[in-house]
């Protein structure tokens, strides 16, 4: 597709969100391929807020940026936390300068023991009301394009509207239905990502990439899927084996 399909295609999505059973988590790591694949970055990360205000991680692209936001809601510093306690987007970090990381300097660290040399963080905003922040990163030392940093807000904005609707819409909660249930869901997720791993003795990555293909293929509901076989209900002889 176009860029512009592409761009469509994500609008689209956020109309979605509308029935009962919209998927967000799988919402979330579409959001990370669409931004794959739109920007000329490595990997990105998307992080929501808890109830309590907590950073979360909920999607990434790739199990080497999962373990590194991870680590930031961890430490509790990196441009994400603080792109999302301020509101404001921090692009165009350079990972080896002392100056710019001076807020992060052990996520910067990490980040380049990672491999990456350049990130940045845009809030997933509505108005005043902040639901988390989106986060790239890119293993060359380049700037994000101002065309690229528009795209990249757009959308973390749908994104954002298409959460805070459906949880309006289905829970008639502002403020902590549906995040909440994403972040339990996340829990699900990652046991079931550790069982499939150790099984198949792949890597935590791989297993999750052949959830995610199976639940789509058949019209899945991830979490439930992950549920299943933590449940032992489910023979994992019928995914494919990546």
């Amino acid at each position: 597709m176009t860029r512009e399909e592409q761009l469509l295609a994500a609008m689209v999505d956020s109309v979605d969100t509308l029935v009962e059973d919209f998927d967000l988590i799988e919402f979330l790591h579409q959001l990370c391929e669409r931004c794959d694949a739109l920007l000329d970055v490595s990997a990105v990360g998307v992080m929501l807020a808890a109830p309590n205000g907590d950073l979360q991680l909920v999607a990434a692209s790739d199990e080497q940026t999962r373990l590194l936001e991870l680590f930031a809601v961890q430490t509790d510093q990196g441009p994400c936390v603080e792109c999302h306690r301020s509101g404001c987007a921090r692009l165009n970090i350079s990972l080896g300068s002392p100056v710019q990381t001076a807020a992060f300097p052990r996520f910067a660290e990490r980040a380049r023991k990672a491999g990456f040399a350049t990130t940045h963080a845009l809030p997933m905003r509505l108005r005043r009301q902040i639901v988390g922040a989106l986060n790239l990163f890119d293993t060359r030392d380049q700037k994000l394009s101002d065309t690229d940093a528009r795209v990249t807000q757009a959308l973390a904005d749908v994104a954002t509207i298409a959460i805070l609707q459906h949880r309006t819409i289905v829970h008639g909660n502002v403020e902590r239905a549906q995040l909440q249930a994403a972040l339990s869901s996340r829990i699900v997720i990652e046991q079931a990502k550790g069982i499939l791993a150790e099984r198949w003795q792949t890597d935590p990555g791989r297993a999750f990439d052949a959830l995610r293909r199976h639940a789509r293929a058949r019209h899945l509901v991830l979490t439930g899927l992950c549920q299943q076989l933590i449940d032992g209900s489910f023979d994992t002889a019928a995914i494919q084996h990546p």
